[in-house]
């Protein structure tokens, strides 16, 4: 695997816009742009596979104020692509930028998937220098981390508007989205998705409530300790994506399908006179502090 970082690609630049953040598709291409403060310099690696090599390697030569961006024409929704960024690695002022590992889109709407730490790849540091957390890492793991996907932000919302029910007249039913359905009994085809919570709606109106608070359906980052016990992160409190609905409550029918999966679990619970309230995490990420790893 070739590891260098060297501008390489088929596509035609555009300097792009600083705004908004994130992956913007439109229908000559799309517009990439990401905050970094201290970054000397910022490349964008795009792919077929999820666990492949780059196809492109594009350098963001162009920053408005902190914000480096590019426009690349001919991309298109359900393009997989990643962010490597260069700059000092000097841990005592706050400086851990590591051009090895590949870091996701932190305004992702979509994820391939789930982290998984091997060998430690996903940290920034070397944990068996006598430095510890201060000690760069130099190994590579492109190949392991998941991808940000490009998304098409239509949808037939079906002229979908919120219920607005006065906050005094709320019965409020707090809901896991995949242990709502998880068991066989729940009856239902999907279980454990936001598709399978859909078939439950009917069961939600006959216990009368009128809201559901959904523990966190954001992307989050399973904890290398839980995965050790072959367990995982049940309640989801560790989150790695926030603008990114949890992959694995999607059915995986397509890259990126629970962004769809999950507005229509929204649309079909307001058409039932239910409004949803998203339990949402900010006091702490799926990096953790500075042992933790580097995914963002």
């Amino acid at each position: 695997m070739n590891t260098e970082l060297e501008e390489r690609t088929s596509h035609t630049l555009s300097p792009g816009r600083f705004y908004p953040l994130g992956a913007t598709l439109t229908p000559e291409g799309v517009n990439f742009a990401l905050y970094s403060q201290h970054a000397q310099q910022v490349f964008l690696l795009l792919f077929d596979e999820a666990d492949g090599d780059p196809i492109d390697i594009i350098e963001l030569r162009h920053r408005t104020r902190f914000i480096w961006h590019a426009f690349v024409h001919g991309v298109r929704a359900g393009q997989l692509y990643a962010y490597k960024v260069k700059g000092e690695f000097n841990p005592a002022y706050g400086l851990r930028f590591n051009e090895k590992k590949l870091l996701i889109d932190p305004y992702s709407k979509a994820l391939t998937g789930k982290f998984r730490n091997g060998d430690n790849l996903l940290l920034g540091y070397d944990p068996m220098a006598d430095g510890k957390d201060l000690t760069k890492d130099v190994r590579d793991n492109t190949r392991i981390v998941p991808k940000s996907i490009v998304i098409d932000d239509a949808f037939d919302w079906q002229g979908d508007v919120p219920p607005e029910i006065p906050p005094e007249e709320l019965i409020i039913y707090e809901v896991h989205v995949k242990g709502f359905t998880a068991h066989p009994s729940s009856g239902v085809a999907r279980p454990g998705t936001y598709a399978g919570f859909i078939e439950k709606i009917p069961y939600l109106k006959d216990l009368g409530i009128n809201a559901v608070e959904l523990l966190p359906t954001q992307e989050y980052y399973v904890e290398d300790f839980l995965l050790a016990k072959g367990l995982t992160n049940y309640w989801g409190y560790n989150t790695i994506g926030f603008f990114a609905p949890e992959s694995s409550y999607g059915t995986g029918a397509y890259p990126g399908s629970q962004v769809n999966e999950f507005k229509t679990m929204v649309r079909e619970l307001h058409k039932a006179g239910i409004e949803v309230i998203l339990d949402v995490v900010y006091n702490h990420t799926g990096e953790g502090n500075e042992l933790g790893p580097t995914l963002c």
